[in-house]
């Protein structure tokens, strides 16, 4: 079989030890993942088809107009509408999250099991709702398949540093925000790209399809031209091999990669803010307001938060200074 270009590059071309193994965390593919770590498809209990009318369009969860996205609805306690008694018909929670996402969402080569920020948040939500932080069948989705995974009833919840925008929240609804981050640029240690300006003149940038950073770079483009991948790691591995410059992406999920591979660094300062919010189905507002009763308990606590204990754990080394999670706002 004829080599590729790519292959030859990356066989040629030394590597640290940190960036070969980014490199095999990218090239696991998309998988069904059951809370436990091991690779299976879901159980047939657990098959998820969406009922008819929860396409999600026009459904109540969507506001009439976009003034404020991070608004979501009230919290609701223990009350069970459509979809926590569908949940827990199911006997599990399904949930779309990333395997690739270093302190996010990503398979921990110690023990195979998925770990991370986002992780412990979709195992709180089983807990409330099953009574079992490990009654989950995690689906790892890329970026773009977020919102059909949605809108066709594949997944009940995404927990993938999703952004809450205007754009999305006439597409799925959204819990309250649960962390806050910005669009910033990735670039090799040396390279004269300084920030998110005009010093991208003439050079390649990479984002992760479907995502905010795509947006943001095609309007703005700086000169620079455009590719995109199906994930956010995707990104790093093409500015590992030399393949673009320069890497657009949520703070929060750059600094994660630039932990993992020292020979790359942040440049510049935030341009966007960038709230992540759980997303759901437009039709499941009992959900939504099961996850933001869920959120309002992972908050409260101060310091000794079940929130402010996940971020000591997996992101206060790379995102320093942050003292407490964002506020909730409600529209209703």
């Amino acid at each position: 079989m004829r080599e590729t270009r790519t292959a030859r590059r990356l066989r040629a071309r030394p590597r640290t030890a940190a960036a070969a193994a980014v490199c095999a965390l990218a090239a696991v593919a998309a998988a069904v993942l059951p809370a436990g770590g091991s690779r299976s498809a879901p159980p047939a209990s657990a098959a998820h088809t969406a009922p008819a009318g929860r396409s999600g369009a026009g459904a109540a969860a969507a506001p009439a107009q976009c003034t404020d996205p991070e608004a979501s609805l009230r919290p609701a306690g223990e009350a069970d509408g459509p979809a926590v008694q569908r949940i827990k018909a199911r006997g599990r929670l399904i949930a779309g999250v990333d395997q690739n996402s270093y302190r996010w969402g990503y398979r921990n080569p110690a023990d195979g099991e998925l770990s991370g920020f986002d992780i412990d948040l979709v195992r709180a939500i089983a807990k409330d709702i099953l009574g079992d932080p490990g009654k989950v069948t995690f689906l790892a989705i890329p970026t773009s398949r977020r919102i059909p995974a949605l809108q066709t009833g594949k997944v009940d919840i995404v927990a993938r540093t999703m952004t809450i925008t205007c754009d999305r929240i006439r597409q799925v609804a959204f819990s309250t925000a649960y962390f806050e981050s910005g669009q910033q640029v990735m670039v090799p240690k040396g390279s004269p790209v300084t920030a998110f300006d005009d010093s991208l003149k003439g050079k390649k940038v990479c984002t992760a399809e479907g995502s905010t950073a795509e947006l943001k770079v095609r309007e703005e483009p700086h000169g620079s031209s455009l590719l995109t991948v199906p994930n956010h790691l995707d990104c790093l591995v093409r500015l590992q091999l030399g393949e673009v410059d320069a890497v657009v992406n949520d703070r929060a999920l750059a600094a994660g990669q630039a932990a993992q591979d020292p020979s790359v660094q942040l440049v510049g300062k935030p341009f966007t803010t960038e709230p992540y919010g759980v997303a759901m189905n437009l039709a499941d507002t009992d959900l939504v307001r099961r996850v933001n009763k869920v959120l309002e308990d992972y908050r409260s606590g101060g310091a000794a938060s079940p929130w402010m204990k996940a971020y000591d754990r997996w992101l206060a080394d790379d995102l320093k200074g942050i003292t407490a999670p964002p506020a909730p706002k409600y529209r209703d």
